[in-house]
């Protein structure tokens, strides 16, 4: 499966923004998506993950409340809906695709995205 993510940019602390991630090749609605995100000097993290349907979500503990993981297969699309961005979510956003739900090591997915940059001014 190939990905494309899309939605960063320039916000200022308090803003929102959605990423987008849109799929093409394999079928996209057998996937659990997630997405990570890398800040400057630190570790790829996983920020937020949805199954196959939807029905179950993960998120971070630093994300929880701000994050909102959905999908639509109809679109072969997965979205981050981000609230009350601040400047520490400054990092580049990438999504991904796993074989199974629940994992949150980047190693344990198998297809990424370009990723897309988030930077938060305060």
């Amino acid at each position: 499966v190939q990905l494309q993510a899309s939605g960063g940019g320039l916000v200022q602390a308090g803003g929102s923004l959605r990423l987008s991630c849109a799929a093409s090749g394999r079928t996209f609605s057998r996937w659990p998506m997630g997405w990570f995100r890398q800040a400057p000097g630190k570790e790829r993290e996983l920020v937020a993950a949805i199954n196959w349907s939807g029905g179950s979500t993960y998120y971070a503990d630093s994300v929880k409340g701000r994050f909102t993981i959905s999908r639509d297969n109809a679109k072969s699309t997965v979205y981050l809906q981000i609230h009350s961005l601040k400047p520490e979510d400054t990092a580049v956003y990438y999504c991904a695709a796993a074989s199974r739900f629940g994992v949150v090591v980047a190693t344990e997915y198998s297809y990424w995205g370009q990723g897309t940059l988030v930077t938060v001014s305060s």
